[in-house]
């Protein structure tokens, strides 16, 4: 099987004038990626490490198509079939005709997304038993409920509560357009998944006021507002590294694990420094 690669662009955090990628006039450009081990990822893709420093120690702006340029040469220089993972802070510096271009291809989210449960979130899933996933936008439903079935297939033989939060939209039954997806779960583990809309409220679409427990698999884009068991650690799993939802879990006592991509990412980039 071809080796998967996910290089990770990312800001430098040591903004030393020497860290620019262009320095003179005359010099070239390029940007210094480093493959990290297969075993820093367990096993589910090659990281690669890619810092994005300034373009210019004067602080000269990147230009847009040149950093493309130099991220793609790093791309087509990982190992295998390669996609890439860009922090926030760099995708702003991609021009919107190009941002499609450096967006993660679902399998690569797939991928990194399983990691991320193995690493962060599996203890939970085998001795709480419990998931509640947060769809997001309704025309990605059919992805996202296949991609909950593989995320899971390794702990659903102790998984006994999986709801699904969705959003009713009208015309569309979810129970029809989903019951492939649900009866597999019923077929192999005797697992009976329930499904409940959200409510609408003035200002968003919230999660029911029964409190979720064990694992939550987050896939909207905007928060849901999930009520959150007060006994026992509940771990969040951001599958959309979203600033404002790390924000709001941030300081739980240690209530809420909140997890996601980005994070994960960020973990084993440090983890390859300290060692």
């Amino acid at each position: 099987m071809e080796t998967e690669s996910i290089v990770y662009f990312h800001p430098i955090q040591d903004m030393h004038k020497m860290t620019a990628a262009k320095r003179h006039w005359w010099e070239g450009i390029s940007l210094p990626g480093r493959v990290l081990r297969a075993e820093d990822a367990g096993g589910f893709f090659v990281p690669v490490d890619c810092l994005v420093p300034h373009y210019y120690y004067k602080k000269k702006p990147w230009p847009q198509e040149i950093l493309s340029e130099a991220m793609a040469t790093v791309l087509h220089g990982a190992p295998g079939l390669a996609d890439a993972f860009l922090h926030p802070e760099i995708m702003t510096l991609v021009s919107e005709d190009r941002k499609e271009r450096w967006t993660p291809r679902r399998e690569t989210m797939e991928r990194l997304s399983a990691g991320l449960l193995a690493a962060c979130a599996a203890d939970c899933l085998f001795q709480r038993g419990m998931v509640n996933v947060l769809l997001g936008r309704s025309e990605d439903t059919d992805w996202q409920m296949e991609m909950t079935r593989r995320l899971l297939a390794p702990y659903l033989p102790r998984i006994n509560s999986l709801i699904f939060h969705y959003e009713e939209v009208e015309g569309t039954d979810i129970w029809e357009e989903a019951a492939d997806e649900l009866e597999a779960y019923g077929y192999e583990y005797g697992l009976v998944p329930c499904m409940k809309p959200y409510l609408t409220s003035e200002e968003a679409l919230r999660c029911d006021r029964e409190r979720c427990g064990g694992v939550i698999l987050d896939y909207a884009e905007k928060p849901r507002y999930p009520r959150v068991e007060r006994e026992g650690q509940t771990v969040y799993a951001d599958l959309t590294s979203n600033r404002e939802k790390e924000l709001r879990y941030a300081g739980k006592n240690g209530r809420i694990l909140y997890i996601s991509p980005l994070k994960y990412l960020d973990t084993i980039v440090k983890n390859s420094y300290d060692r």
